[in-house]
């Protein structure tokens, strides 16, 4: 399978370290928007062709997917520009800025008939696949809460980027997509939103705080900041027992299963699944899901990314961020009861 990779930022760089040691994977191509750090790129990875501008790379008939992995203020136009060129996508998270843009990818991706994913690997990963399942089966009954945080210390200057709204600036994007994503994936999406966040001057959020609810009772406390180092924890109680990650919950090595009547039990992330920081279980469920004539991938459905950003979205009217380019209030925001 024959990657093109689009960016060459650190999360780029990460990708395509992993992509080396994946079998059945090469990197054929990589763009960026100069032609320097394109050849350094490719020099470091072993790259035969690097390009100083995107558009060559979605025109290149070598390339059988890219990896978008620009900042995701850039994620409508690079991975729309690929799509359009007839390259299947993997683009990373968050998908997009709003459900708009993320509605536009989608459309774009069946208009012309090619493979579409967000990036967000902790979907892929097999530990939290496994927690998934427990939960599916009934292990700890009826879900009844879920508990999840990611903040980073910082402090982060007005120019960077997390700062910086013209590029998607705040926690809720960059960090507070993984506590959302989490709750969405064992209970699906909301059907009310409650949110409250501390604003920068530039107007992107340091820390937020949000509530989700759904008509079966059950509640998601979710809070991300770029203001304090959180614990990075998740927790999912339910009606007889609990399940808890106690670090890194989006990508971890281990939790702990809590049946009522029972001792707890520790479920270990599997050394023969590679590094734990391995983004490589993406990239292997793309590369599955194209050889077997796949759209979409069943582990990172569309309609769950769109949920998302559904979500996200709800999230940012309750608390007041927009950023340039946005109508007012309604226009491009799906706002949930709540």
């Amino acid at each position: 399978m024959r990657w093109g990779i689009l960016a060459t930022g650190g999360i780029a760089a990460a990708f395509a370290a992993d992509l080396v040691d994946l079998p059945g994977a090469e990197i054929v191509a990589v763009a960026s928007r100069r032609r320097e750090p394109a050849e350094a790129f490719a020099e470091r990875f072993g790259v035969e062709r690097a390009y100083g501008d995107w558009e060559s790379l979605a025109a290149d008939p070598d390339v059988d997917v890219v990896y978008v992995a620009t900042p995701h203020a850039a994620h409508r136009a690079a991975a729309g520009l690929c799509l359009e060129a007839g390259r299947n996508v993997l683009c990373e998270k968050p998908f997009t800025l709003n459900l708009r843009e993320a509605e536009e990818l989608v459309a774009l991706a069946r208009e012309h008939d090619r493979f579409l994913m967000e990036a967000m690997w902790m979907y892929c990963n097999p530990l939290v696949r496994r927690l998934k399942a427990l939960v599916e089966d009934g292990a700890i009954g009826e879900v009844r809460t879920v508990h999840a945080d990611f903040g980073l210390a910082g402090p982060f200057p007005a120019a960077h980027r997390l700062r910086d709204r013209a590029l998607g600036g705040g926690a809720l994007l960059d960090l507070g997509v993984y506590p959302v994503s989490f709750a969405q994936l064992l209970l699906g999406e909301p059907d009310g939103v409650a949110a409250s966040a501390v604003l920068s001057p530039e107007g992107v959020d340091l820390q937020t705080g949000a509530v989700l609810s759904w008509e079966s009772g059950a509640l998601a406390s979710l809070h991300c900041s770029i203001v304090g180092g959180t614990a990075v924890t998740a927790s999912v109680t339910g009606s007889r027992g609990r399940i808890d990650i106690p670090s890194g919950f989006f990508n971890p090595d281990r939790f702990v299963l809590h049946r009522d009547g029972r001792d707890p039990e520790e479920f270990a992330a599997d050394p023969a699944d590679g590094p734990r920081t391995s983004l490589r279980h993406e990239a292997a469920e793309v590369m599955r899901a194209l050889r077997a004539g796949e759209k979409e991938s069943p582990l990172v459905p569309l309609e769950g990314t769109l949920a998302v950003m559904r979500t996200l979205d709800a999230v940012r009217e309750r608390i007041g961020v927009r950023y340039p380019g946005e109508e007012t209030a309604g226009d491009e925001t799906a706002v949930l009861a709540g």
